[in-house]
């Protein structure tokens, strides 16, 4: 490496370290910024029938469709209406029952006029953010929400950068107060994640379960629970007492284990007593993490957890091809 390409390294670090440095300086001052405007703002969503219809343009639209989507998959009904289709025709979109949650760095953006007045018109609760005191769209709103006085990082203040990073913060504020109030569940968001890595972390197991068991008597002879074993493919055969409740498994260890006599044994004489169990609500995650911590590759599944009532089967492959790790 040149010492002209060592210097030309040095100067992209200095310049990304102080980007990130002013960002978070921004943030920083942001919350201690937030206040009743903000408390009013959750209110008035909290308080609404219908969605948050958000809107913005340029930047700021590509942040408000970020925060329509955060506010919609914890919870809060949300969609984003683009300003310019709003004014041909996306306006009958907005209903009385909605609330309008309106970006705009200066307040002053023209392609924002139309929203605001319908808005205005039909008594529409209107949440705007902004960086300007006085500025248009904060004397029209309902809810004036005025971000903190930071330069954008772009050292020339014409580029959106600490602006609409702050404006996102402030998205991820609002929709994480309204989902804790709200004691939003790992399986409501699941609902909403049903696909890709966040979903296959939320899966229960309940989702990945085997229905068809591998269950044998205690008084079955070790040959048939050998067959039952193999035949279902899991590496384990479930025993069960007179009653139908788990009693024990035999695994490949308890094989081992009783290698001399084996086939004149019955199940019972051979299985693990007390085998560990886990509920069919529970997430997948926990699953993996005990089979890793008890080194077995696959769990029984009880229903209620703690009980001896098999309902199911889960095995780390499951898991696996689930994305859960």
């Amino acid at each position: 490496m040149t010492s002209s390409t060592t210097e030309l390294a040095k100067d992209f670090l200095a310049i990304g370290r102080r980007v990130i440095r002013q960002e978070s300086e921004a943030l920083d001052l942001l919350a201690d910024h937030l206040g009743d405007s903000f408390v009013a703002a959750l209110r008035l969503i909290m308080g609404a029938r219908g969605r948050i219809i958000v809107c913005g343009m340029g930047k700021s639209g590509h942040i408000a469709r970020k925060i329509a989507a955060t506010f919609a998959s914890t919870g809060t009904p949300a969609q984003f209406v683009h300003p310019g289709e709003a004014s041909h025709g996306d306006l009958g979109m907005v209903t009385e029952h909605d609330v309008a949650l309106v970006l705009s760095n200066s307040g002053e953006t023209p392609e924002l006029a139309d929203i605001i007045a319908h808005t205005r018109r039909f008594n529409i609760p209107l949440i705007g953010v902004a960086s300007r005191e006085g500025s248009t769209l904060l004397r029209q709103s309902d809810v004036a929400i005025l971000l903190p006085p930071a330069p954008e990082a772009c050292g020339t203040g014409i580029v959106p950068t600490t602006s609409t990073t702050m404006t996102l913060a402030l998205g991820d504020a609002l929709a994480v107060a309204l989902m804790e109030h709200r004691q939003f569940t790992p399986d409501q968001f699941r609902v909403f994640h049903p696909g890709g890595k966040l979903g296959a972390k939320l899966a229960t197991v309940r989702h990945l379960m085997h229905g068809d068991l591998p269950l044998v008597g205690t008084e079955t002879p070790m040959g048939d629970a050998l067959l039952a074993m193999s035949q279902k493919g899991f590496g384990v055969v479930g025993v069960t007492d007179a009653n139908g409740h788990l009693a024990g498994i035999v695994t490949d260890g308890d094989l081992r284990r009783h290698m001399n006599g084996l086939l004149s044994l019955s199940a019972g004489q051979v299985m693990t007593h007390n085998p560990r169990t886990i509920g069919p609500d529970a997430l997948a995650t926990r699953a993996v993490a005990l089979m890793q911590e008890k080194m077995i590759t696959s769990l029984f599944v009880v229903d209620p957890e703690g009980s001896t009532q098999v309902v199911g089967l889960i095995h780390i492959h499951d898991c696996l091809r689930a994305g859960v790790v």
